[in-house]
Order: C-alpha cells, then structure tokens, then sequence
C-alpha cells in the first residue's frame, strides 16, 4: 500500500478541557451539514465517543502556524488522515485564513 502524499506529520495533543471552535469553523461545518438543527456535531460515520476525544484534541498547525481545534484541521483541505496519534497534511497555502 503506497504512502498518502503529505508534507507534515503533526502530533496530536490533547487538552483536559473540550477545546472552543472558532465562529469561522462553526460556519464552515454548517454548511457542509456537519451541526444538527441544535448546534451539536455530527459527523457521518464518527460516534458520539469519538467525537468527544476529538473535541479535546489540537494540533499545531504548520500552515497557520498556532494551535487549532482538531476539528478544524479534520475538516481542512489539506487533512489527509489520522495515523496513530498524528496528523498527516498536505501543507499546502490556505486561500482564506481561518479563525
């Protein structure tokens, strides 16, 4: 099995409270039907459980160079998979800076 093509491996850090999203992030997981009509996440094929231990995680973004929500890099174009504790991106430039 060939390797996804990826510039980073970004650990993943967890944190002991749930992480806030950014309002940027809540739109853009809106509009691709990932909040239910009552604001909560709902991601197809990932359980409630999961989705807990994801809002407790972030990584450091190389591309923005911060810490962001896992969620958020979850839905970044440049995600390409989770791997054993590690992000693997892309690293490609973001069009639109994200809060």
């Amino acid at each position: 099995m060939d390797e996804l093509e990826h510039k980073y491996k970004v650990e993943i850090k967890k944190s002991t409270k749930p992480q806030k999203l950014s309002k940027s992030t809540k739109e853009d997981l809106k509009s691709c039907d990932m909040i239910n009509e009552k604001g909560k996440i709902k991601i197809t094929g990932i359980s409630n459980k999961i989705l807990k231990v994801m809002k407790q995680e972030f990584v450091t973004c190389p591309v923005l160079k911060r810490d962001v929500h896992f969620i958020q890099c979850f839905i970044c174009p440049n995600f390409q998979s989770r791997i054993m504790g590690k992000v693997l991106c892309k690293g490609e430039s973001l069009s639109v800076t994200k809060n």
